[in-house]
């Protein structure tokens, strides 16, 4: 086996493995060492705990899950002695001393050594001290004569200095398997966390993220590396796989990219809504289903779903349904079809006023001499929601969810109701971003999307105010502040876990704050039962913020 001189070719597996899918895994990584091998490369960097799928949660507590990928890691290191290109990649590791999140370095037919996770994060979407134990502070690993040093995702987040242990005992270019999750912004911070660690280490730093939807989490790639003098040696593409070949030469000054590709960088609201795609096209297509049924009211919501949905999947596998009662607009009827139809998708009409009424009437001797409120708005949607959930039943189809962020904070959205379904890809995305990322979509079609150009949510729906059309003349401002209020209001205290006084101290009315946050409270035993969808701020309702069902708590009282 040849040593690496002054010459490195790396390439870099930026690909989308499933969680739990071993062989499936496996068979990703043969071929991406076999296209690898092709390229001419000496080495292939995989991302974090790729054979198992990440995050695997409490997966890796099974003893069965851990010796089926260490088989699967045996398999790979046994293949390497064809002389083709050494692997670094990532899988849980159980010793005597504990179960690890673990990278293996595979070369010349064997495993020649495991690196362990040392800063386990615990923070947010992460939970790896449950499962985990820290790994012990490392060395570098002797690949070809080359020392590379390979920490572990957070292990350069945090303040351990694992990078610096590797500088000063030798490694020549940190390799970093990633997995990082998407939210808007993610992209800059994680180049000032790598920076740092060059500026700390002065070598080189390959960023190696995976793709792709994991339940609430999309993963969007965009793998990259700086040079030890600061400059950026590459730049993949986000939100899409590949397996991508990298030249390094050694020089006086230590080792550099010599061939870096910089690919442009998606815009945010593009982004966002590449992202909102690959978790819907993900959680469908790594569960099984064929296709999705949605309900089209002609209101923006269930519009850009619909619209999201056929940018995942085509339009042959999204059924809208129109579900019109007493109060349901005509020109709410004309929006439905008029989207449908530029969506190109199934579109069916399926009138509940007689499943409404049988309700009410089989309610109708208990309720007597009540007066009609929020009970009879809820059994419409409540019909709606078991009227999809039906065609679900019959036809295999996902029912998708189609509240979005704000309406999730306040309990403007029905349990049980149009709460109803298996995934949600807005439900991270607050009123006023659903206007604007319809407006955007209408104007562009992105990269990997399968719906069509031009126009795919009639402007009328984008302009016309938000109803739930649940009674007469309904309007969502009824009992809301304006959206734009609403959404300040909401950022503040989910986001930032900002208090009633600082929002005040800004112009917002404390009676209006306050009675926000009470709804933002009281609506918490609503979001425990909402279906998933994907992630896109820094703190989405699940595994970001875990207040309490029970809480008397109120600020600014």
């Amino acid at each position: 086996m040849e040593t690496i001189d002054d010459h490195l070719k790396l390439a870099i597996a930026q690909l989308n493995p499933t969680v739990g899918d071993i062989a499936g895994n496996l068979a990703m990584a043969r071929n991406a060492r076999a296209d690898a091998a092709a390229k001419g490369a000496d080495l292939i960097l995989f991302t974090e705990l790729f054979i198992a799928g990440y995050p695997p949660e409490d997966l890796v507590l099974k003893p069965a899950f851990i010796e089926a990928c260490l088989e699967a890691i045996e398999a790979l290191a046994r293949e390497t002695a064809d002389g083709g290109p050494g692997m670094v990649i990532g899988c849980p590791l159980r010793t005597g001393e504990g179960l690890f999140n673990a990278v293996a370095v595979l070369d010349q037919g064997r495993v020649v050594t495991w690196r362990s996770k040392v800063d386990l994060p615990n923070y947010g979407e992460f939970d790896e001290k449950r499962v985990f134990q820290a790994g012990e502070m490392p060395g570098p690993v002797n690949f070809r004569g080359l020392r590379l040093g390979i920490p572990v995702c957070e292990d350069i987040w945090g303040d351990l200095g694992v990078g610096e242990t590797l500088a000063e005992s030798g490694a020549e270019i940190l390799l970093v398997p990633n997995g990082s999750p998407f939210y808007r912004g993610k992209m800059d911070v994680r180049h000032q966390v790598a920076l740092r660690q060059v500026i700390e280490t002065d070598l080189p730093l390959v960023y190696a993220n995976q793709v792709g939807g994991q339940d609430d989490l999309v993963f969007d790639g965009g793998s990259f590396a700086f040079n030890g003098d600061r400059s950026l040696a590459f730049q993949l593409p986000r939100l899409e796989s590949g397996v991508y070949l990298t030249e390094w030469r050694r020089g006086e000054t230590g080792w550099a990219c010599q061939n870096g590709e910089t690919a442009a960088m998606p815009e945010s609201d593009e982004a966002v809504w590449r992202a909102c795609v690959l978790g819907l096209r993900d959680y469908v297509d790594k569960n099984g289903f064929k296709s999705v049924v949605l309900g089209l009211s002609g209101g923006i919501d269930s519009a850009i779903v619909a619209a999201l949905a056929v940018d995942a999947l085509g339009a042959e596998r999204v059924h809208c349904v129109m579900l019109p009662y007493r109060y349901t607009a005509e020109t709410s009827l004309e929006d439905a079809a008029a989207c449908a139809e530029a969506l190109g998708v199934r579109y069916d009409i399926v009138p509940i006023a007689d499943p409404v009424e049988g309700f009410t009437s089989a309610l109708a001797e208990m309720f007597a001499g009540r007066p009609a409120d929020i009970t009879e708005e809820n059994l419409q949607s409540r019909t709606r929601g078991t009227i999809l959930m039906a065609i679900s039943n019959k036809f295999g189809s996902m029912v998708v969810t189609t509240g979005n962020k704000s309406e999730m904070s306040v309990g403007y959205a029905t349990l049980y109701g149009d709460m109803n379904g298996g995934f949600n890809p807005i439900k991270d995305l607050y009123k006023t971003e659903v206007f604007r990322l319809a407006r955007w979509r209408n104007a562009h079609r992105p990269k990997e999307c399968l719906g069509p150009d031009g126009i795919v949510i009639p402007e009328r729906i984008i302009d016309k105010p938000p109803s739930a059309e649940l009674r007469e003349d309904q309007k969502d401002e009824d009992s809301l502040p304006p959206y734009e209020v609403l959404d300040a209001i909401l950022q503040h205290l989910v986001e930032h876990d900002g208090g009633v006084d600082e929002l005040v101290e800004r112009g917002f009315d404390r009676d209006t704050v306050r009675h926000i946050e009470r709804l933002l409270y009281i609506a918490e035993y609503k979001r425990r039962q909402s279906a998933p969808g994907v992630k896109v701020t820094r703190k989405n309702f699940g595994r970001d913020r875990r207040y309490p069902i029970t809480n008397r708590f109120r600020d600014g009282a």
